[in-house]
């Protein structure tokens, strides 16, 4: 899933590959990489929320795991949202296809899971 590291820190290096892209592209990759960042923030900041403000729900340690998750998983997100920059941008210089990512559909699928679990347990401590 993560790419070559190295291009994450050294800007340069990828900027002596291929031919410069239109402006445009690349701006519009890096807006990309800080929705990614806001999603990321957006988990991290739930996690958080999650631990500090949820009440102790009917599963034990039921909270804990739900802030553990969002948390595990802002990270996540921002550690790919860099490396789907850094190879996006690789991509443009070397005018190769865009790498293609199942990440967006399998995120969904794991923040509607979780949607679901907690629907789960609001019911369960309701009834």
């Amino acid at each position: 899933m993560l790419g070559d590291l190295t291009l994450w820190f050294d800007p340069e290096r990828s900027s002596k590959v291929g031919t410069t892209p239109d402006y445009r592209f690349s701006l519009a990759n890096e807006r990309t990489f800080l929705a990614w960042i806001r999603t990321g923030l957006a988990l991290i900041a739930g996690g958080l929320a999650c631990a500090q403000f949820l009440p102790p729900l009917p599963i034990e340690h039921l909270r804990e795991i739900i802030s553990i998750l969002l948390l595990l998983l802002g990270g996540l997100v921002a550690l790919r949202a860099v490396d789907h920059w850094a190879r996006t941008e690789r991509a443009m210089r070397l005018g190769v296809d865009l790498p293609r990512s199942r990440f967006p559909a399998v995120l969904a699928l794991v923040v509607a899971v979780g949607a679901v679990a907690l629907i789960v347990a609001v019911l369960v401590q309701v009834f």
